[in-house]
Parts: structure tokens; C-alpha cells; sequence
């Protein structure tokens, strides 16, 4: 017990020093981003001295992260509320669909997640443990076009619903509804109403989260875009409006480009807080903490110089006073493959099988079995590929990998996926390996995937690594010895997913449809 601990406790600091981006300063102050990675449109809650946070995550499964900290600045990855999808929708890649802009809420010691499904409606899950098994999804709302929705249970009872809508689905994307759901929350009533409008002065109105305070009802709602919004807060005495509105965080003389849409938080000694995110690609949409100030009833985000009404981000600041203070926590990214299930920073880009990995097969390995690509000119829509989020601006992804169980013409190897996307592998030859380099660009428009450089090996065992720099350039190497790396193929610039970071992983494909196939074993994948 006393090694097991040892260990464990050794993975743990490894970890934390394999992280380059720490957000606690160690003295009482954090710097942004707190996450240095793609958790898209942020939502939290705090319950007690606990906070959760969830986020969008599209095509990727597991689905909807759940997020856990105790001071607002550490965060660790503790769960996923939908494990797999029932829905066989999701068995094929569906790139920039799925899971936009969730809520948690906890109502009646039920925690619940809502999100809207751009294709399908507004779904739901809900369960009493965080940590443990989430219900299946509840369609709520059969809409498409239906996005970003957030559910308010009243003092008297009622339980209301504010949504967005998807202007690629519903023709328009600066219109706000409010309506009822039943007591639960789990269908959506008849009785709803447009309450703003953002036209023609805030375009793309979207991401809404509900919330009333002291007899107001508040809704914050980010507007602008993506790249270059900011943040805006409706207020009204009727949950069905009409609703005043303003703008209270903005990018203003600062590098933060699009400060916008998150969640609110209210501490138990009256602090606030509010958590958002900033796109900056390649590395997708990083979450940063904002200080809140209430005056006159309206939030003012970050901080305001010139006393206008609207923050600007904070770059560092003094970290929440909080009833139990963290040690630094960081979301997992290292995986030796000791375990009986996966590391919580993997995700497949669609539904998973079982027979598409094991970790018994080869006990301390993860085996790999060869999937089939039917389009062998291209990764872009293989459900297979195992892929997990940047964590950090500069870090190196190395696994070592086996390939002696790979067949013809099969590969396998390490990726960085995106829109544009380049990986090394290792395939069989007539002798030995061929190691090679293959990119490919526009991916999403159906481009094929180009081998660049080709280099032999007669070892079978291999390392390969990826190292990223500043702004997404990325470096590969192998190396045959484990010690020392041979460079191998031009510098390749990462580029985002759609509406997702760039991510890095492994896979193995075969272009054989039926028939045995072959497999390739992953010892462990380490960031450092």
C-alpha cells in the first residue's frame, strides 16, 4: 500500500511539472487563463465550498465534461455526464455538431446539465452524484435550430428556459426565447416568448444563462462573435421581460480578444466571480476567471478604470476567499495505461466499441486494434482516432509505440487533428517499418492526406513525439533508443477543429473492411 501510495503521488507531481501552464501563482494570486485548454462555453455552479463547471464538446465522446474545484482556479477533469450516446446519430462523425453551450444547475439536490442540439432540440441530463452515473439524455425540446439553453426554477415553483438559436439551423442568431418547462424541467411548455433581440447593434446574440438576484431577473448573454465579442447582461422584473440591457466586460486595451459567454458565481462571504472563455487558436477556447462587482444591481466584470460599466480581463489577480483552499490541480493529460479504463482526457471522435482498444490484452499497454478507414486517403471521419485537448501554448506529446501485431498496409501512430491535420506513424515494409510523415490540409473539404517523408527502421518498438511551440507549430521526432530523437519532416502548423481546439492523440487504421486485422500496442502517452 505504501509503494501504491508512492507511486501514485510521484504520477501526481510528474503531472503537475508536465503542465507548463499553472494558473495558481503560489502566493495567494492566479493568473489567466486558469485552463489553458478547449472547454468551450464554460458554465459553473457552486455548491457549498464546491464548484462544478461543464462545457461544449460537439462531436467528441465522452461527452460533456464535468469539472471540480474548490477555489475557482484549480480544476480537475473528475467526469463525463454522457459516457456514450444512445442515439446511433453519433456512431458517425458529425464534426461541429452534438453538444453546444451546456448549463449546470443543481434544483432539489439534482444536478443538471442542458444543451442544445443544433440538428435535433434541447436535451438533458441530470443526476444526485457528480462523480457517478448521469441519466440519458431527455430530448426537451424537439427543435432544431434550439441551442445554448438554461433553466431558472423560480421561488414560486415555476421552472423557465432560456435559449438561442442557431442562425446555420434557424435562420437568425440575435434572438433570445424564454418559456416554461415542466416542474421537473424535463418538457418544454407552450407558453414562450421572444425577449430580445440583439439586431441590429449586438449580432449573434447567444450563449444565454439565467439567474435572479434580489428580485431581478438576469440574463447574460454574450454577443459580437466568437473571435471579437464581449459580454452583455439583460435585466428585468418578469422573467418574460421586458428586459434593459448593457454591456459589462469587453476586450478594451487588453489582449484578451472575445471575453464572453460563461457562468456566474456567488461566494458564501459575498465575493463573485465569473468564468468565460477566450478563442485562441490553434488551441481552441481557454477559460479565464474574472472578478464581479455588483453596483446598482448590474455585474461588472473584471476591472472597470474608468468607471463606465464595462471590466476588462484581468491578467492576474487575488485569488477567491474560500472556505477550502486547493492544491494545485490541473485536468489530466499523461496516461501510462496502468488502469482498467482509459484517462479521463481522452475522447473518440464518435461513439466508441469495446473492440476497438483493450487494456487487458496487454496488461500495462493499450492495445489499439485496427479500425477501418474507408476513405484510406484521409483520417478525417474515423470515429477511432483517441484524441485529447492542447493542455498548455508549449508542450511535447511522446508515446511509445509496438508494432509488431500491425498487417499490411495497416498504420498507426501519433496525430494532431484538426481542420489541417499531420501525423507520424509506423507502417509494416518488406523488411522492417517505414516510419512516415503525412499531412494533410482542408481536411473538411475532402483533401487527401499526403506522405511527405519516409524513413525505415528495423525495430518494431519506437517512440514518436510531437513538439508544439508558440502558436501551434508542431515538430516531430522519433527516436529508437528512447533517448536519443532524430527530427523527421517540415514544421507543421496546427489548425483548429470545427468549433474545437486542435487536439493530439493516437489511432490505428487499416484500409482492409473484412478479414483479420492487425493492432498496434501504446506503452504510454506522456505530455511533458
Amino acid at each position: 500500500m505504501k509503494k501504491l501510495i508512492i507511486i501514485l503521488f510521484a504520477m501526481h507531481v510528474y503531472n503537475l511539472i508536465a503542465q507548463k501552464w499553472i494558473p495558481d501563482l503560489g502566493n495567494g494570486r492566479y493568473k489567466n487563463p486558469v485552463i489553458w485548454a478547449d472547454y468551450s462555453d464554460p458554465d459553473v455552479i457552486r455548491v457549498g465550498d464546491d464548484f462544478y463547471m461543464t462545457a461544449s464538446s460537439f462531436n467528441c465522446v465522452p461527452a460533456l465534461p464535468v469539472l471540480h474545484s474548490t477555489d475557482l482556479v484549480n480544476w480537475e477533469l473528475i467526469n463525463y455526464a454522457v459516457k456514450r450516446f444512445p442515439d446511433p446519430y453519433f456512431d458517425k462523425v458529425q464534426h461541429g455538431n452534438g453538444v453546444w453551450a451546456p448549463s449546470i444547475r443543481l434544483h432539489d439536490g439534482w444536478f443538471y446539465i442542458y444543451w442544445g442540439d443544433p440538428d435535433r432540440g434541447i436535451f438533458m441530463v441530470r443526476t444526485q452524484d457528480p462523480y457517478g452515473e448521469w441519466s440519458a439524455p431527455v430530448l426537451v425540446k424537439n427543435a432544431a435550430g434550439n441551442i445554448d439553453p438554461c433553466p431558472l426554477w423560480d421561488d414560486d415553483g415555476k421552472v423557465y428556459l432560456v435559449h438561442a438559436f442557431a442562425n446555420s439551423r434557424a435562420g437568425v442568431s440575435n434572438i433570445l426565447q424564454v418559456q416554461d418547462l415542466s416542474e421537473d424541467g424535463s418538457v418544454a411548455g407552450s407558453n414562450r416568448m421572444v425577449v430580445y433581440n440583439g439586431s441590429p447593434d449586438h449580432r449573434t446574440t447567444e450563449g444565454p444563462k439565467f439567474y435572479k438576484r434580489k428580485g431581478y431577473y438576469y440574463i447574460f448573454a454574450p454577443a459580437g462573435g466568437v473571435a471579437e465579442g464581449y459580454q452583455m447582461v439583460l435585466r428585468s422584473g418578469n422573467p418574460f421581460g421586458p428586459y434593459e440591457g448593457r454591456t459589462v466586460l469587453a476586450q478594451g486595451n487588453t489582449g484578451v480578444n472575445g471575453p464572453h459567454q460563461g457562468g456566474w458565481v456567488e461566494l458564501e462571504n459575498g465575493e463573485n466571480w465569473f468564468i468565460h472563455f477566450q478563442e485562441k487558436q490553434p488551441y481552441g477556447r481557454i477559460v479565464h476567471l474574472q472578478p464581479v462587482k455588483w453596483i446598482d444591481d448590474w455585474p461588472v466584470m473584471g476591472t472597470d478604470t474608468d468607471n463606465d460599466g464595462t471590466g476588462e480581463p484581468v491578467t492576474e489577480y487575488k485569488k477567491p476567499a474560500v472556505n477550502k483552499p486547493s492544491a494545485i490541480r490541473i485536468p489530466q493529460t499523461s496516461d501510462e495505461f496502468g488502469n482498467n479504463a482509459l484517462g479521463l482526457a481522452w475522447q473518440w471522435q464518435a461513439n466508441d466499441y469495446p473492440h476497438w482498444y483493450s487494456l487487458q490484452a496487454n496488461p500495462g499497454c493499450l492495445r489499439l486494434f485496427s479500425q477501418y478507414n474507408p476513405d484510406h486517403h484521409s483520417l478525417w471521419m474515423v470515429p477511432g482516432l483517441l484524441l485529447q485537448k492542447f493542455p498548455s501554448s508549449e508542450f511535447s506529446a511522446i508515446t511509445k509505440i509496438s508494432a509488431s501485431g500491425l498487417r499490411s498496409r495497416e498504420k498507426a501512430g501519433l496525430v494532431v487533428m484538426g481542420l489541417d491535420y499531420a501525423s507520424l506513424t509506423l507502417t509494416p515494409a518488406k523488411t522492417g517499418y517505414e516510419i512516415q510523415v503525412s499531412v494533410c490540409r482542408n481536411a473538411h473539404t475532402g483533401s487527401d492526406e499526403q506522405i511527405t517523408v519516409t524513413k525505415f527502421t528495423d525495430s518494431s518498438e519506437v517512440l514518436l513525439k510531437v513538439r508544439v511551440t508558440d502558436k501551434g507549430k508542431c515538430l516531430f521526432a522519433y527516436s529508437q533508443d528512447e533517448t536519443l530523437y532524430e527530427d523527421i519532416g517540415e514544421p507543421f502548423q496546427a489548425r483548429e477543429g470545427r468549433w474545437i481546439g486542435a487536439k493530439v492523440g493516437i489511432f490505428a487504421v487499416s484500409p482492409q473492411e473484412t478479414g483479420l486485422k492487425g493492432f498496434a500496442d501504446f506503452d504510454w502517452f506522456r505530455i511533458e
